[in-house]
Formats: C-alpha cells, structure tokens, sequence
C-alpha cells in the first residue's frame, strides 16, 4: 500500500476488539505511519493484533501543526492512517483540521466504514432513526447546556449526545427542566461491553432510575432524545412568520388573514396569536 499516498480514516472499535474489519487490519499493517489520538491507547490495540507499524500522535492540541508533517510524507509516495481512540475519527474526535489540511494539499483521504457509538446505539434506542442530529458532547458549564438544550427544544429529529458520568445526572435535571419531565430519553452505555447498556424512560424516570445504582452512571455514555412533537392545534411556525412580517406592512387582522390564505390555517388564531405577540 505505501504505493498509494493517501490518507485513510480507519475506525476503531468501541469496546469489543472483536468489531474491527479485516480491511481495517489491513490498512494499519499495509500503512508507513498510523496518526493517532494517544499513541499508548492505540500500541495497545496494535500489540493485540500483531501490529508493528510506526505512530505518530495527533490530537486536539498540536493537530494543526502534525498536519503539515503528514503532508510532506504524503508528498514523499507514504501512506498513513488515521485512527482515534475508539470509534470513526472527526466524529466528536480529531482529525477535522487534518484532513481539511490533506485535501487542500490535493491528497486523496480514503475513509473506511467501521464503529460509531452515535449509530450503533441509535439502531437499538426504538426512537425515530429515519432523520436525527449527532450533536456530540454539550458544553461543560450548566448555563451553556442549558442554552444549547433550550434552542434544541423543538428539533424534530432525534437528537444524539454523548455524556460523562460525572455530568449525566446534571444534564438529565436540566434536559427536564427545558424540556419537560416526559420527554423520552433513551441512555446507551457501555455499548460491546460486557455491561452494555440500553434503558429508554421519559426524563424524569430516567434520572430516577440511574439515580437507584451508582452502576447505571458508568462507563462511555450515548444519550438520545425523542423528537419534538407540536400540539396538534399548534400553528405552523410558518405561518406566524409569515403573519409576523406582514405586519410590518400591515394591520394585524388584514395580514393573519393573508397568511391564513397562504398557509391554509384559521385566521381567527393566527390573529390571536399575534395579538399574545404583540404584532
């Protein structure tokens, strides 16, 4: 392969060491470099499968200056791989500058399916898995999540976090407080692991239930919520935009009417609705 200077994304498994792809294999033994987040977690996994190909450390911190050494050995005929500690690079992990970087450089980056801890535990949750947000980790103080968490509140798709054990039991009495105690959530932990995890109640049960076992908040963490669902008499936001802008140009009654017309709902509550609005 060191023919072919490319860089490949190779994906990781997440727990079980069992889920990495031959092809995966392949490239980190065929590859003159493997790019990775800790050079000490990867040796590990590299030792299991008899794997003695060089490493070289990228990640958060020194990702932008690692990428212009992996693009002189790209232009010297190398291959290099790039993996993270689990799961598929750039998802919530390094590499987002590197490839941008190899790309620019007019390089090939060749990219394997493999392990994500966002899909594998969505397939299993039971919730809406035809349109969703991967929104990674939310932020680490309280008011930011719960600005995040207050501007997420009416997603209609599922929406995937990842969490900390430390902060689990925090975000779930913020996630009730923004969105309500019913909301369904679905935790995933600990996925191809031995103590895997997969428990789906509405918020406020969920909080309790983990509550019942220190156990219940360990391990790597998949937190996925229900989509938002409107009332059904609630009016289309659409519609109110609509009734909102007209009003600029126009008396409340003459443009709820308009925007009736336009949107197909009843005027009486778009003009109700920006009477509340102050239109």
């Amino acid at each position: 392969m060191s023919h072919t200077a490319a860089l490949y994304i190779v994906p990781t498994p997440i727990g079980n060491l069992a889920d990495i792809t031959h092809r995966a294999l392949t490239v980190l033994e065929a590859v003159d470099l493997i790019a990775c987040e800790d050079t000490r977690h990867t040796g590990k996994l590299l030792s299991h499968f008899g794997i003695g190909t060089a490493t070289l450390s990228v990640h958060d911190h020194n990702e932008r200056q690692r990428a212009q050494t992996i693009i002189q050995r790209l232009g010297q005929g190398q291959s290099i791989a790039l993996v993270s500690d689990a799961g598929t690079p750039l998802i919530s992990d390094p590499g987002y500058h590197l490839v941008t970087q190899v790309r620019e450089a007019g390089f090939v980056v060749v990219p394997l399916p493999g392990p994500c801890a966002a899909t594998t535990a969505l397939c299993a949750a039971g919730l809406p898995s035809d349109r969703f947000s991967f929104e990674g980790f939310l932020p680490a103080k309280s008011k930011a999540r719960i600005d995040t968490l207050t501007a997420l509140k009416e997603e209609p798709r599922t929406l995937i976090f990842y969490e900390s054990p430390r902060r689990v039991m925090d975000t779930l009495a913020e996630l009730i407080e923004v969105m309500g105690p019913e909301r369904q959530v679905v935790l995933a932990r600990e996925l191809t692991k031995s103590f895997e995890t997969i428990h789906g109640a509405p918020s406020a049960e969920l909080r309790t239930w983990l509550a019942e076992d220190d156990n219940r908040t360990r391990g790597e963490m998949v937190l996925m919520i229900a989509p938002y669902k409107a009332p059904q008499d609630a009016l289309p936001a659409e519609a109110l935009r609509t009734t909102e802008l007209l009003c600029q140009e126009l008396p409340l009654k003459k443009a709820s009417a308009l925007a009736a017309q336009i949107h197909g709902v009843k005027k009486n509550a778009l003009y109700k609705a920006g009477l509340e609005r102050g239109w």
